[in-house]
């Protein structure tokens, strides 16, 4: 359950808190005054995306924050992804999660002081909170989720059944992809088959070395520059050491620190350390002019190597325009043409091969979409008698509920299933798709039985209702009520309504208000005691002017909501 909220610098809110409690808490206030913004700050704390255009104005960041009492299954579960991601474990059962958006467009999350990814946020609020908003009932009207609302309902025979039958499908998409991949006329595999031959050739021709990569322009440029190489190398020669006497080499100039030395270093032993290092640095001196000589002797124009470098360049350079953007890409690339060159010229042998693969993986696909498909049909008729019985307590009385299960021509990442959600408002109506035939008060409610059935099978602790009693009134209104506070005895509810007959329900009432302090806009909210409660219940029964009559049957409303839930 939520127990905290903490809100600042969101939207129109400053700074807000709300303590919510177990049970049935509801939230009223005017249109506008903030009341969908709490849910949506809700669902950012739970790891929606975010954008800075939720900033309120003039801040720099906004901050969001939410604390939890998780127990049960559902703190096992999240306990297990905690220690999966090294966040410390609360033991006293509690979860905070905070959000903090910047003007920037950056976000930061964190659980029990420690920053996650959004992937990972949604990983661990995945069942801590269920939230319906006003439009969420456009989901019930797209057939394509139908399938996947009787699969919800599903326990764990269906979900290991589905996750077997994914997989053979995926392996059946990949053989079928391949197959179509060899479907060619003969003239095309033909015209297909020459041109790869002249590839592997192309390539298988040059002979391609790792050696090409690494060394051959190495090579290249050294020959291209010897030169240049010989005329600095003969200059740095003819410094360390020569002939001419006239002119002084630096291994000249070393003899003569040396010989200084030589007669100083007798008067001190740190002397003599220098004098010896200056005799080591002379003899490397010497080690590197008679190398570098040796090197230059050595050193030749090889004409014929040099063009066949150059040759050689030409050739990988041509290959890497066609083939890959390194030798190692070339390569990679020859062994996919050849491989697809092997499967044309075995082309019958293959696809006969890949046929028979389908045929046997379309045969255990069917097997389990015929288990499948019983398993579906068995919830289909406990779901159709489930709602049509939450319907009946929600005031529809004649409706019929049918889910219409079909067989389509082929397989689907569902199996091979269609549903289709059907359904007769009024007696002696036909059955006709639930898109064509429902109210929007009818749809809010048909949403609330299944959110009913639902919180039964997934054990969500917080089911949060924005505005659900969209279109009802009058005793509709009253029954949703009722049901809702039923949810509550084993689910924490919290409900943003506009109608008295849900609010006087309430285990805690909150009211949402806008306030103007220097000029700027601000939602505030206030937990009501019980005559704050009556004057609120008051101004949605009879509007902005309060009178005698509207104030005593609000009073009248709460107390027969207080012996209603006692006999409940």
């Amino acid at each position: 359950m939520i127990v905290e909220l903490n809100i600042s610098n969101f939207a129109i809110i400053d700074n807000l808190r709300i303590d919510f409690t177990e049970g049935f808490n509801v939230l009223t206030g005017e249109t506008g005054a903030g009341k969908s913004i709490i849910v949506e700050g809700i669902n950012l704390i739970l790891g929606q995306r975010a954008s800075k255009d939720y900033i309120r104005k003039g801040s720099t960041k906004a901050t969001l924050e939410g604390l939890f009492y998780v127990r049960g299954s559902v703190s096992d579960n999240i306990n297990l992804i905690l220690e999966e991601y090294g966040i410390d474990i609360d033991p006293a059962d509690y979860l905070l999660i905070s959000r903090e958006i910047y003007s920037n467009g950056r976000s930061i999350s964190r659980v029990n002081g420690r920053t996650v990814t959004l992937i990972m946020l949604n990983r661990i609020t995945a069942n801590l909170v269920d939230i319906y908003g006003q439009h969420e009932h456009q989901s019930l009207l797209d057939v394509d989720n139908h399938i996947r609302i009787v699969d919800s309902f599903g326990d764990t025979e269906l979900k290991r059944l589905l996750n077997k039958f994914r997989e053979k499908y995926e392996l059946l998409k990949e053989e079928q992809k391949r197959l179509n991949e060899l479907t060619i006329d003969d003239i095309e595999k033909d015209r297909e088959m020459d041109l790869l031959r002249y590839q592997v050739d192309e390539i298988d021709g040059a002979a391609l070395t790792d050696y090409d990569e690494k060394d051959i322009f190495m090579e290249y440029e050294k020959l291209s520059n010897i030169q240049k190489i010989q005329f600095e190398l003969g200059q740095v020669i003819d410094m360390i050491d020569n002939d001419d006497y006239n002119k002084k080499s630096i291994i000249d100039d070393i003899n003569i620190c040396i010989s200084n030395m030589q007669d100083i270093d007798q008067y001190d032993t740190e002397l003599k350390e220098y004098s010896k290092i200056l005799a080591d640095i002379n003899f490397q001196f010497q080690d590197i002019f008679m190398d570098m000589r040796n090197y230059l002797e050595r050193l030749a124009i090889d004409t014929e190597r040099l063009n066949f470098l150059e040759e050689r360049i030409d050739t990988i350079g041509k290959l890497k325009r066609k083939y890959g953007n390194t030798i190692g890409e070339i390569l990679e690339y020859r062994d996919r043409i050849k491989d697809r060159l092997n499967d044309l010229l075995d082309y019958e042998d293959l696809v006969m091969t890949i046929t028979r693969r389908i045929d046997a993986i379309e045969g255990e696909l069917n097997n389990y979409c015929s288990r499948i498909t019983e398993i579906r049909m068995a919830l289909g008729g406990d779901i159709e008698r489930s709602i049509m019985d939450e319907l009946d307590e929600l005031n529809m009385n004649n409706v019929v509920f049918k889910i219409d299960i079909n067989e389509l021509d082929d397989f689907s990442h569902n199996g091979k299933d269609k549903v289709n959600f059907l359904i007769s408002t009024n007696k002696g109506e036909d059955l006709k798709p639930l898109s064509r035939i429902v109210s929007g008060g009818e749809m809010s409610r048909i949403m609330l039985a299944f959110k009913n059935i639902l919180a039964k099978y997934e054990g969500v602790p917080c089911l949060i209702f924005d505005e659900i009693d969209a279109g009802i009134s009058g005793r509709t209104a009253q029954v949703v009520g009722e049901k809702i506070e039923q949810l509550s005895h084993h689910h924490q509810i919290i409900c943003v309504s506009h109608l008295p007959q849900i609010a006087a329900l309430a285990d805690t009432h909150f009211v949402i208000e806008k306030k103007i302090y220097e000029d700027k806009t601000s939602t505030v909210v206030k937990r009501l005691g019980e005559d704050e409660r009556v004057n609120e219940m008051a101004r949605l029964l009879g509007g902005v002017d309060l009178t005698d009559t509207t104030t005593l049957h609000a009073k009248e409303m709460l107390e027969m909501s207080k012996i209603l839930k006692k006999m409940d």
